[in-house]
């Protein structure tokens, strides 16, 4: 899981919040999609990739210590999971159908790298039901991923152990992860999985995601804020 600075993330948030709110929200954000992916059933291991510890919460950490951009950050992760970098040679066997359990497979091979997932930091309203959904439907593809709800972007990124994996975040990620490969998951049915789909970089974003019920880390900052920013709801 890749998570910005807070003093640089959200800056579309602006000018309804202001950078010392937008800060705030973004930890809650991470705070909430943390637990979240912790609580998962299947999940083993959850990484974050960032510049201060404190982000990670219980999670493990990787270190970000220079600014470096989001898919070196990704690739760090990844490594660091010890998943099979893209362009490495491919394993000697490669599961059918891999579980997200214990950060390996049931039934691959030893030597065989983890099935991994990069998780966006910003979905304040996720929920383990469909983090968990998601990742059994990715876990029958060898590269999958989850369109965000504008339908431009990516909240999740999958590849099953032993494939090699180079997720393709960032702008018209969604367009670019179906031109490499991985196969959309939740295509025929665009209001699965909400939670997971939700992230938020906007002000009607945030206002969808505690419509759907935030985490406790976001809904205490949304209480703070509801003097200021009413257009949030109760």
């Amino acid at each position: 899981m890749p998570v910005k600075s807070p003093l640089r993330a959200k800056t579309r948030l602006a000018p309804e919040v202001g950078p010392d709110d937008r800060a705030a929200l973004a930890r809650a954000f991470a705070a909430d999609t943390v637990a979240v992916a912790l609580a998962t059933p299947g999940v083993g291991r959850v990484l974050v990739v960032a510049d201060d510890r404190a982000l990670a919460g219980a999670a493990e950490f990787v270190a970000e210590p220079e600014v470096r951009g989001l898919e070196p950050a990704i690739a760090d992760g990844i490594a660091a999971a010890g998943a099979t970098a893209i362009g490495s040679a491919p394993p000697t066997r490669v599961s059918r159908q891999s579980e997200w359990r214990g950060g390996r497979s049931s039934g691959a091979h030893p030597a065989e790298a983890p099935p991994v997932g990069v998780l966006l930091g910003d979905l304040p309203a996720l929920r383990t039901v469909d983090l968990a959904a998601a990742l059994e439907a990715a876990a029958r593809h060898p590269l999958a991923f989850v369109r965000d709800a504008d339908g431009t972007g990516t909240t999740l990124a999958t590849a099953r152990a032993g494939v090699p994996f180079a997720p393709r975040f960032g702008h018209d990620s969604a367009a670019r992860h179906s031109a490499a490969g991985f196969v959309e998951l939740g295509a025929s049915d665009a209001s699965s999985w909400p939670t997971l789909r939700r992230d938020v970089d906007t002000a009607s974003a945030l206002a969808e995601a505690v419509a759907l019920g935030v985490g406790r880390a976001t809904a205490a900052e949304v209480a703070r804020l509801a003097a200021s920013l009413p257009w949030l709801g109760p």
